[in-house]
């Protein structure tokens, strides 16, 4: 794969544009964005909904586009990234299998535009057609209130194992000296062995035994109302995507 978004709309049997709608409903969790110049901007609108308020707490508002998608049906709890044990399917969800990879390269060019209360990551995880296989490759993961403007960012990269029992968390956020709110490529590249990590082209990490299952790509910015200082109301985050690209090995 290697979407450029040179064209008018998101290719609908790739991308889905909702955060995890199988534990809401498409209605309530579509992504805010545009394709404007070859670019995908994802951003989080003054007014745009929180995703399940009654679910999640801090609250969140996130848009994002995500390369699979699939549930069981209504009152089940076979789902995506479950927010907590034993949650229940309320939009039982097609199966969209529009990007999935288990081993090779997957790398994207964006620059953020984040406050310290909000963040923005590219991130593969497990299709969970097999519920341990959930676990999570952290390819890039930015907190605004990790950001120094200009000069340098945490960037987060690693492997989360989420409900993956086999998986070893390993996870850390080196300060690089990176302005994210430029365009830069973050990239990994794995097997069974070893997934390496790369921001425009240098090593920055390795992590050992990533997983190998059928993974799909995450994209999204977030927005946390709770970390507000009261005088931030009127920011919008950004997530501005000029490519991504996915090559099996």
């Amino acid at each position: 794969m290697h979407e450029d978004f040179d064209g008018p709309e998101l290719d609908p049997a790739v991308w889905t544009p909702h955060y995890l709608p199988m534990w809401s409903s498409r209605a309530a969790t579509a992504a805010a964005y545009r394709l404007a110049d070859s670019q995908l901007v994802l951003s989080v609108p003054v007014d745009h909904p929180v995703w399940l308020p009654e679910d999640h707490d801090p609250p969140l508002r996130v848009s994002g586009i995500q390369s699979g998608n699939r549930s069981g049906p209504v009152g089940s709890t076979s789902g995506q990234q479950e927010v907590f044990p034993g949650q229940r399917v309320r939009e039982e969800q097609p199966r969209s299998v529009g990007h999935l990879v288990s081993a090779g390269h997957v790398e994207i060019t964006c620059a953020m535009h984040l406050s310290p209360r909000s963040m923005a990551a590219l991130w593969l995880c497990g299709f969970e057609e097999v519920p341990a296989e959930s676990g999570e490759i952290c390819v890039v993961e930015v907190f605004g209130d990790a950001v120094d403007p200009g000069v340098s960012a945490e960037v987060g990269i690693g492997l989360k194992p989420i409900r993956d029992p086999h998986l070893a968390a390993d996870f850390a956020a080196p300060r690089l000296p990176v302005d994210v709110a430029e365009p830069h490529t973050y990239a990994v590249d794995w097997d069974a062995s070893e997934a390496v990590f790369r921001v425009d082209g240098e090593v920055v990490r390795r992590c050992a035994a990533p997983p190998t299952y059928p993974l799909q790509l995450m994209v999204a910015v977030f927005d946390f109302p709770a970390r507000s200082d009261g005088t931030d109301g009127h920011l919008v985050p950004e997530l501005v995507v000029d490519a991504i690209v996915s090559r099996p090995a």
